[in-house]
């Protein structure tokens, strides 16, 4: 099949061979790349003089123009191939050494030519049981058990262009021995095992058991690793590792702890731990034979929430000072699966260590953004993995560090991020003239001052603030006037709470809002954000078994009253250590910091922005035992938040701004959705 040609137009930005009619498996009739001649000879030169050629030069030779990488090779005539890695692990202790399935398409015409070439490599749990991308593809086979489709573009649109494109079946997934153990040392050792193999420092056979050894000759050990959720997390766990040869890592909505994934300072996200997530994707066969791998995850996660070893073999964060590889972090801030903590704690430590790095920041949830920036996605990740992985001086690195969506498929750059001036600004909150109705400001409430709420289980976030200019006994929300300038908030933030509780356990949510009008992502509908349209478009070359034409999708939006756009949650019993509760004395107060969600919102003029604190936030954590009344102190509970610009521009927007009145309920807050307990992308 022709290979789709690429070129910049306002009515088609990338993709111009597209058949409009299109219905699989008809072939796609597509114009030809448009090459200059001296492709044509600089390709003939390549052909008849292959000796000349270093085997390491084959960076370069997928170009056909100084600025970056072309479709110059076939993506028909492909080598499509499987080799199992040897994992130098027996996690199912069958007393051999476990061996992951690694399926290879990989342009032809350079491994005649004797050159090597960069990978571009996706390691996932989901290949079998829940597939990948917005249509949940699966791997699948033809009848000698050689790849023939393989879910995304990854391989249609960077096959021809002179990458490698290699997917691996994680331990105890599909056509893999060993046992998942979710982000740990298994887990990071299958992929960690290929990037090693690639590099000619690994064991790889023909066969899952047996067979005759096989070297990846055709690679040049450059390896680059991309993907959604659990495959972004497998990412960002081999960069923590500092293997030789991974150059860069494009972790889309990763996790970066899994303590963080389950819990939140001992309130729990979810009622169930990583065993529940272990046997929705491990094969049958994993089943049978990793009774005590699950186990093991059941022991080392007690529902508590207390830190255990298990949990920090699983936090990438403290090793990022082992990173090597550059990181393209992509994260939608209304992501409430894997919640944008992971987000900002990583950027924070890889900043810290002086990583290479750019993010996508989306409105969206947990969604890839081939399917909400398609096109500029597409490029932007062609530059990026040309940059990196074949050495292209296409001046990537230079340009702003930080897109970031403000509206529906309108976006903002930033030269660096968190945002330049962005400052740890304090505020607080005190009472106002109405009571229950609360202020926000800079000003610290009088000494005794007190605010409280009663937690009910059955009221989300949503709740909370469609009821902020009202006095309600599930909450405490503070407010500012209407400003009088947008203000901007970008990074992380934290709030400090002391509060009194009437039981021996209490849960904590506080979160901010901005209050006003506004048309966002309608990130709490069941596409989190984009509806997925019938009309397909072309990304690359195709076959029959693997086309690359995916489904458009556009933006899902909703008219809003307000929008929660930062969380956090504590267990008030992680008063005195984070990793460990203790029981509480009624009638005691404590002190917590309840860490806030990474985020990058402007408040504009005219709004108000909210900071609420209550008890448990249905659907997003799970209640405590008892339903505890807490007292706020509100001398001593603060919100420190990344204002740009600080304590002097927080001043400027609220400079003569009269608190609101209490008033009526606000209609038209985004409730959260029902979240998956599965990291997937399906």
């Amino acid at each position: 099949m022709t290979d789709i040609s690429w070129t910049r137009t306002r009515k088609a930005p990338f993709c111009t061979g597209v058949d409009p009619r299109y219905r699989p498996p008809v072939t796609i009739r597509a114009r030809k790349p448009r090459i200059p001649w001296k492709v044509f000879a600089w390709a003939a030169t390549v052909a008849l003089l292959p000796l000349l050629i270093s085997p390491n030069a084959g960076a370069a030779a997928a170009s056909s123009a100084p600025g970056g990488s072309r479709p110059v090779y076939s993506y028909d005539h492909a080598i499509r191939e499987t080799v199992w890695v040897d994992t130098r692990l027996d996690g199912d202790t069958d007393g051999r050494t476990d061996r992951v399935a690694v399926d290879i398409v990989r342009p032809r015409e350079p491994a005649q030519q004797g050159r090597r070439i960069p990978v571009i490599m996706d390691a996932s749990p989901y290949y079998s049981c829940c597939g990948r991308g917005n249509e949940s593809q699966k791997k699948t086979y033809d009848d000698k058990g050689r790849p023939v489709q393989f879910p995304l573009f990854y391989d249609n649109y960077f096959v021809p262009r002179g990458y490698a494109t290699v997917l691996v079946d994680l331990a105890g997934t599909n056509r893999s021995d060993g046992c998942i153990d979710i982000g740990g040392r298994s887990d990071i050792q299958s992929a960690k095992a290929v990037v090693d193999w690639l590099g000619g420092r690994g064991r790889a056979y023909s066969a899952r058991t047996g067979g005759r050894p096989v070297a990846a000759g055709w690679s040049n050990g450059s390896t680059g690793m991309i993907g959604k959720s659990w495959d972004g997390t497998i990412a960002n766990g081999v960069a923590a590792t500092g293997v030789k040869g991974l150059k860069t890592i494009v972790p889309i909505a990763g996790i970066s702890s899994w303590y963080d994934y389950y819990f939140a300072k001992g309130a729990p996200l979810y009622d169930s731990g990583p065993d529940t997530l272990a046997k929705a994707v491990e094969s049958p066969e994993a089943q049978k034979r990793c009774g005590a791998v699950q186990k093991k995850l059941v022991d080392g996660a007690p529902r508590t929430g207390d830190w255990t070893d298990l949990w920090t073999e699983r936090d990438y964060v403290r090793a990022a000072g082992k990173v090597r590889a550059s990181v393209f972090m992509v994260h939608g801030m209304q992501d409430l699966n894997v919640r944008t903590r992971h987000a900002g704690q990583w950027w924070d430590a890889l900043a810290r260590h002086g990583v290479e790095r750019k993010v996508w920041l989306s409105q969206t949830g947990h969604v890839d953004p081939f399917d909400y920036r398609r096109g500029a996605w597409v490029e932007t990740l062609h530059r990026w993995f040309d940059h990196y992985l074949m050495g292209y001086d296409n001046g990537i690195q230079r340009e702003p560090m930080a897109d970031i969506e403000r509206a529906p498929d309108k976006w903002s750059t930033d030269a660096r991020w968190p945002a330049a001036g962005t400052a740890a600004t304090t505020l607080r909150p005190r009472n106002g003239t109405t009571p229950g109705v609360g202020v926000l400001g800079s000003k610290p409430a009088p000494h005794g001052a007190t605010a409280a709420f009663t937690d009910d289980p059955k009221l989300s976030e949503a709740d909370w603030a469609a009821a902020i200019d009202q006095p309600t006994p599930a909450k405490a929300g503070f407010t500012t006037g209407p400003l009088s300038a947008p203000l901007r908030l970008s990074g992380s933030g934290k709030v400090t709470v002391t509060a009194t509780p009437s039981t021996s356990t209490a849960h904590l949510s506080a979160v901010l809002v901005d209050l006003g009008p506004d048309t966002i992502r309608n990130y709490g509908a069941e596409g989190e954000g984009i509806s997925t349209l019938t009309q397909r478009t072309c990304w690359g070359a195709g076959t029959k078994g693997d086309t690359g034409c995916f489904k458009k999708t556009a933006a899902d939006t909703q008219k809003v009253a307000g929008t929660v756009f930062s969380r956090g949650w504590a267990d008030l019993g992680n008063y005195a250590d984070e990793h460990k509760g203790r029981p509480l004395t009624p009638g005691k107060p404590y002190t917590i910091t309840l860490d806030l969600a990474a985020s990058d919102h402007i408040v504009p003029a005219g709004h108000r922005l909210a900071l609420i604190v209550a008890g448990t936030d249905a659907g997003l954590i799970d209640p405590p035992s008892s339903r505890p009344k807490l007292t706020l102190d509100l001398a001593r509970t603060a919100a420190e938040l990344p204002l740009v610009g600080g304590a002097p521009a927080f001043a400027r927007a609220t400079a003569g701004a009269a608190p609101h009145p209490a008033g009526a309920r606000l209609d038209g807050i985004v409730p959260p959705r029902t979240i998956s307990r599965i990291p997937s992308a399906g």
